[in-house]
């Protein structure tokens, strides 16, 4: 037994000690709502897998000491082979965990759906009905973040404010390689690709500065891809938005295919001004003069389509006409030379 005290108390120490060393784990204390939910879900799910590989782990410890071979008090039974009550317990709880675990899964899954817009600030207070959430638009650079506030009219780089307590809608994209934009204290990453638009909502509840960087590998500058998050007051938020506004910097569309060129390490910078159709442009391929945007060749591809399909149709019906009316009118002449 004493083997078995001491392996009970070292795999509490170590329990224990992985614990508090990942107290300053922004996943595991995060300052968003969506993120809040994302690490009950992701307590909860471990608990349940718990009371499985716990008791697993202990028994193998416990039978691998108990019936050592130095131990002849052991019930030595060698012809036993069967016991419908350990068997029950075997199936029955697995199979429950599976159930709990596919039931939690299934409701949070679509509840913190990135694309659904949210229903509450936090666990206690609904979005007001009036309320309406900041859009931000985030474009991944090589290797650099964009930022454009369409209502605001200002962009800026490797920064990103917002209000706390005030839902925000990001629109991403980017212009070349795919990253995944992650800011761990607010929300879950998604990924940016160039020629597609993901979508994020989420919320902060606390000011201070966070962390965002890019999760996916994306080529030399990767490591450095990160820019800083403010969570700030209201009143504060629109001083930040006043100072940008103030800047020299005005973000058109040749300033931007500059910014666009890969870069590593890039500072902060800020726009006052910022062409309206950028992220358009960005989002559809067309930035440079003279190309065409492909919301516009899909659009005339499908036209096409539709018109080929109205032709073939056309044919088809005249066709059938001609059909009918040789079959009506048989004819009954030879061969003319």
């Amino acid at each position: 037994m004493q083997l078995f005290k001491y392996l009970r108390g070292a795999s509490l120490t170590l329990l224990v000690t992985a614990l508090l060393a990942g107290c300053d784990a922004v996943v595991m204390s995060p300052s968003g709502d969506v993120a809040v939910q994302q690490r009950d879900l992701l307590v909860w799910a471990t608990v349940l897998m718990l009371l499985v590989i716990v008791p697993v782990i202990v028994l193998t410890l416990w039978f691998a000491w108990h019936y050592r071979e130095a131990n002849t008090k052991a019930n030595y039974k060698p012809d036993w082979n069967h016991s419908t009550v350990l068997e029950l317990v075997i199936w029955s709880v697995p199979l429950m965990i599976i159930i709990a675990l596919g039931a939690m899964t299934w409701v949070s899954t679509h509840k913190l759906d990135p694309y659904r817009p949210l229903d509450r600030i936090d666990a206690h207070t609904p979005v007001p009905a009036t309320l309406e959430p900041l859009t931000v638009e985030v474009v991944a650079l090589d290797w650099k973040w964009l930022f454009i506030y369409p209502e605001q009219g200002i962009a800026t780089v490797n920064e990103l404010a917002a209000p706390v307590n005030h839902p925000i809608r990001f629109k991403i994209t980017a212009s070349t390689m795919m990253n995944s934009f992650f800011i761990p204290a607010m929300a879950g990453q998604i990924y940016a690709m160039a020629g597609m638009e993901t979508k994020l909502h989420g919320v902060i509840n606390e000011p201070g500065v966070y962390k965002g960087f890019s999760a996916n590998y994306s080529g030399a500058g990767y490591s450095q891809m990160k820019f800083d998050f403010h969570g700030l007051s209201e009143e504060d938020f629109d001083d930040w938005v006043a100072k940008v506004k103030a800047s020299e910097g005005n973000l058109s569309r040749d300033e931007y295919l500059q910014l666009e060129a890969p870069s590593i390490d890039e500072p902060v910078s800020y726009y006052g001004e910022v062409d309206p159709t950028l992220y358009y442009g960005i989002f559809n391929r067309c930035v440079e003069p003279g190309q065409v945007c492909m919301e516009d060749m899909m659009y005339h591809a499908g036209m096409n389509k539709h018109a080929g399909h109205h032709a073939d149709a056309k044919a088809n019906h005249e066709g059938h006409q001609d059909h009918e009316g040789n079959a009506g009118h048989p004819h009954h002449g030879g061969h003319h030379e």
